[in-house]
């Protein structure tokens, strides 16, 4: 019989990395998180288990006890608030108290002394802005090997190419191997494929009866004009000069602005990365591939790899938030089922091949680091 391997979920947001942990085979025996909202998410969908506390406020103990857990943590699981790391806000890296809770993290699995952890963050991480930070986790948790890695969540079943990076940590007491999972997927989804059966929100602005969270934003009558010009992959450069923003008005459509804003998505592409923004045209590509309005929560939730029936809970703002930030579940579960092979492994469940007995090192930092070009193409190629 399958084992189920013990899991404790930090900065859960709204169970994003717990749901594809689940799927992998672990037990989610606590969970916190600082948002109220998520905390509501968490608790709906996935398990009562769940504090709504802070980072600095806790201890891997108090986790503990609030789980009713004994016995030796498998995995340490969590995703630091990435924003202070994103690329779209200068000097991001620099002074961003969020930033911080990094080491809250590296200090809550010192505490825990889990065979494994796994710390998600965006893909700026893995480079210049979050190498000082990366560079102190390697020396914090000098007891554990580190494979960081970029994944691309197209790779793994996903209509959208968010760029993660990804360390798993691995006990040097741990004596199995671990393989960074490969792409689970032969061909990327497309949008249409993931929004496939979805009805139109109501007109009114209502939730929709049969979809949780599935409900429309209200755009202006010019937006909604100003969309309407733009075809399928198309942006802001398609609508006419007399009718676009008047930032937009004396830029040179070859290289001036944002190519995405007031985009539409294709229906045989894949949406870029999922912000807390998709409810509006001016903040990137997420407008409908045929309606002229943006994403639903709903549709955005699908993009994010969520089934219809999983609730977000809060304001349209606190929904936003928790479906933008969230750990798609397909990556996890990926991700979960390389750490859950090398515990079974471990364990004697399950008899090593080859492979298993040659794994290789480590990723070294700076490899880590190197692994997608500057511009980013290398890990948006599809497979």
């Amino acid at each position: 019989m399958k084992p189920r391997y013990a899991c404790a979920d930090s900065f859960c947001g709204a169970g994003g990395l717990a749901l594809g942990l689940e799927r992998a085979g672990f037990e989610i025996l606590a969970s916190f998180d600082a948002s109220r909202c998520a905390v509501e998410t968490f608790r709906h969908n996935l398990s009562s288990r769940c504090l709504h506390e802070r980072a600095e406020n806790l201890t891997a103990q108090r986790l503990f006890r609030e789980g009713s857990f004994e016995g030796r943590l498998d995995l340490f699981a969590g995703g630091p608030p990435c924003q202070g790391f994103s690329k779209q806000k200068r000097g991001a890296h620099l002074g961003d108290e969020r930033n911080e809770l990094v080491f809250e993290f590296a200090r809550l699995v010192r505490e825990a002394d889990s065979r494994f952890f796994l710390l998600e963050n965006v893909d700026q991480f893995g480079r210049k802005r979050g190498k000082e930070f990366v560079g102190r986790i390697h020396d914090e948790l000098s007891g554990y090997d580190l494979y960081p890695h970029f994944y691309n969540c197209a790779d793994y079943g996903l209509a959208q190419t968010r760029v993660r990076f990804v360390i798993v940590g691995k006990a040097k007491s741990v004596k199995a191997g671990f393989r960074i999972p490969g792409p689970a997927v032969k061909r990327w989804l497309t949008v249409g494929e993931a929004l496939r059966g979805m009805p139109e929100p109501p007109k009114d602005y209502s939730e929709h009866v049969d979809f949780p969270n599935h409900y429309a934003a209200k755009v202006t009558s010019i937006n909604v004009e100003r969309f309407s010009y733009v075809p399928q992959g198309g942006g802001w450069c398609d609508i006419p000069e007399t009718l676009r923003l008047r930032c937009h008005q004396k830029v040179d459509r070859r290289s001036g602005g944002w190519p995405d804003v007031y985009g539409r998505l294709k229906l045989d592409g894949q949406a870029p990365t999922i912000t807390a923004g998709f409810d509006s045209f001016t903040r990137g590509r997420y407008g409908h591939p045929l309606s002229d309005r943006p994403l639903t929560p709903r549709e955005a939730a699908r993009l994010q790899g969520f089934p219809d029936g999983f609730r977000f809970s809060g304001t349209r703002w606190d929904v936003r938030s928790q479906i933008g930030n969230a750990v798609p579940p397909p990556l996890a579960e990926a991700i979960g089922k390389a750490i859950v092979r090398s515990l079974m492994i471990e364990d004697g469940f399950l008899e090593p091949k080859e492979d298993d007995l040659h794994p290789g090192m480590a990723t070294g930092l700076k490899e880590a680091i190197d692994f997608v070009a500057g511009d980013g193409t290398a890990a948006l190629s599809p497979s």
